[in-house]
């Protein structure tokens, strides 16, 4: 049975002011869950948005309205301007939470809204463009006397600036996403002869996450970690930082595993970058939550960008101040003054989060992993929370980014939050698609990051993830019995719940997510792809000779590009597919005659 609290009760007894009337969230999965939730706890009505392969998420479930914006894909849906704006007016809303990711940094949606005189739960727009352009956020963090690594100020536009670059610095040289950050759209290049294909992927990449393909390029830091400070700003001037978090655990500049405080950093530093974090801020005008990023290294760190959204890693900043940063971000956008001054900040104990991704660790490879979850339970116990955005039986799908969920462990000191957050991974229960829990595990139980040691290439240059692998195929047969089940339908677009009479039993087969390569056919030159998705780059043509390791071509699946490679070392005698192909998992794309 659902059951959703009237606005009128909420306001009246639950001690809380509704800050606004009615909110739509632009975005799906875990932060849409999270905002809808905190919403109802201040007595706000929710309004959800999804797309056709949404339809029965777990955030359409929750929210108090629903309505549907058509299309499978981001760009056909979640970033489908003019259709949010539609329902806007349909539904009478009077404020937008973008969450993360879509268009939280996106200051065109912003001002779109703005226009039409709701409130945008962010900051203003002038913030947006200055930050969300890496360039002149770099050059806005300067005026304030923040410096970043040494970097670019203009947009790259061809292979020679990158070469010019790295004989002035050196190399490697990283190539990023100018419109967008949490490492979508991040490639490095070791030489020259990989600048080529890092700037087109790189275009590729930044334009399905953030639908922009500028970038420009920094020098890469050997090892530094990577530390971060989240920010509060009101309308009236105040600012402050709420500690910091410590994001070093990273596959493919995508972070698997946040911290907060950011540890063994000398104190003097740690404020030092929450100033700097607040002097960045109110360079710009900033208000809202937002966060600074920064590397550090040998006892020196540097400005690396700001996220003019909440983070995915937020849940740990909460967990060790007290202070639920959805709420301030709703308090802050209505108007309100910021009730908590700096030094009413106290951080207590430590607290990790975990985020739990459809990928297969595959020995290191972290392949995409959709499905269903045909199976899922969460843990739970003493200081373990779960803000996740699907459950049993909810299907995870190629066209969204991956993320299950996050597991957020409190403890009273760094070694009890570790050893908090293993009993809990280890308490998890999934089947039906690889999760990233193995590698999570692997990494939480090394020494290194014990002793904190790490740093953001660690999981790819150190950690030996040899023999881990994704779970395996099962079948189920179900019975046939009646029972009551509750499903949606649309009216004009909009969501209603109702209940009917259907059949209980089910039969379906799990596939196997667990493949270990690009090829699973064993090394006999047959190349298959372990995941469904889309091929965005051949690299080789039928005739050319390739050696067992060579990139043959590159699959895009849950907006991340995956180097498919070949097993042997032959020659190219059929390439069945095209650039812009859709294949499924198990296809096979290239066929190879290895060397006698």
């Amino acid at each position: 049975m659902s059951f959703k609290i009237d606005t009128y009760f909420c306001s009246k007894f639950c001690n809380v002011k509704a800050v606004f009337t009615k909110v739509l969230i632009a975005n799906r999965g875990e932060i849409a869950v999270r905002v809808i939730r905190a919403c109802r706890e201040l007595g706000i009505q929710s309004v959800a948005v999804y797309s056709e392969l949404d339809r029965n998420a777990l955030h359409t479930r929750l929210a108090d309205e629903a309505y549907a914006l058509g299309g499978e894909t981001a760009a056909d849906s979640y970033l489908n301007t003019e259709k949010i704006l539609e329902i806007i007016d349909t539904a009478g809303i009077d404020a937008v939470h973008p969450g993360y990711g879509f268009f939280s940094e996106n200051a065109e949606f912003a001002q779109a809204i703005t226009k039409k005189g709701v409130t945008f739960i962010g900051p203003p727009v002038g913030a947006i463009a200055v930050m969300g352009d890496k360039i002149s956020a770099r050059q806005a963090a300067e005026k304030v006397g923040v410096s970043g690594v040494p970097g670019t100020t203009d947009f790259i536009t061809s292979p020679t600036e990158v070469e010019d670059f790295a004989a002035e610095h050196g190399y490697p040289v990283a190539i990023k996403a100018a419109y967008g950050g949490g490492g979508r759209g991040m490639k490095v290049v070791q030489n020259k002869d990989e600048i080529q294909a890092a700037i087109d992927s790189s275009q590729r990449e930044a334009l399905a996450y953030f639908g922009r393909d500028e970038i420009y390029m920094e020098r890469y830091l050997t090892k530094p970690r990577h530390v971060e400070v989240q920010v509060l700003c009101d309308q009236h001037g105040n600012a402050i930082y709420l500690g910091t978090r410590d994001c070093s655990a990273q596959r493919r500049h995508q972070k698997l595993i946040e911290e907060a405080p950011a540890f063994d950093i000398p104190e003097s530093i740690l404020k030092e970058m929450g100033e700097a974090a607040v002097a960045v801020a109110k360079g710009c005008d900033y208000v809202n939550a937002g966060t600074v990023e920064f590397l550090y290294e040998n006892e020196e760190f540097y400005y690396l960008e700001m996220n003019t959204r909440l983070q995915v890693e937020h849940p740990v900043t909460e967990m060790v101040t007290g202070i639920d940063l959805v709420e301030q971000q709703l308090r802050v956008a209505f108007g309100e003054e910021l009730r908590i001054e700096q030094e009413d900040v106290e951080i207590t104990g430590h607290a990790i989060e975990v985020r739990i991704n459809a990928e297969d660790p595959a020995e290191g490879k972290f392949l995409p992993s959709p499905g269903t979850l045909t199976t899922f339970k969460a843990s739970a116990g003493f200081g373990t929370r779960w803000d996740g955005g699907y459950e049993e039986g909810d299907e995870i799908s190629q066209f969204y980014d991956n993320l299950i969920g996050k597991l957020i462990c409190w403890g009273k000191d760094r070694q009890t939050a570790i050893a908090r957050t293993v009993r809990a991974l280890e308490e998890f229960e999934v089947s039906g698609l690889s999760t990233t829990i193995p590698a999570d595990l692997a990494i939480l139980g090394h020494s290194d990051f014990q002793a904190n040691k790490h740093s953001t290439k660690w999981v790819e240059e150190v950690l030996d993830l040899t023999g881990v692998k994704g779970s395996a195929v099962t079948a189920t047969e179900g019975g046939s019995t009646s029972v009551i089940r509750t499903t949606d339908v649309e009216v004009d677009g909009k969501r209603f719940s109702v209940s009917m009479s259907v059949p209980s039993g089910k039969s379906q087969i799990r596939r196997s997510a667990s493949s270990t390569g690009a090829s699973a056919s064993g090394g006999d030159g047959k190349i298959s792809v372990p995941m469904q998705g889309t091929i965005v780059k051949i690299q080789v043509a039928v005739g050319d000779t390739v050696q067992s390791g060579d990139i043959l071509l590159v699959l895009e699946a849950m907006k991340m590009e995956n180097n498919i490679s070949s097993d042997v070392d032959g020659t190219i005698s059929e390439i069945s597919v095209s650039e812009g192909d859709s294949v499924g998992a198990g296809d096979i794309v290239i066929v190879i005659d290895p060397d006698s």
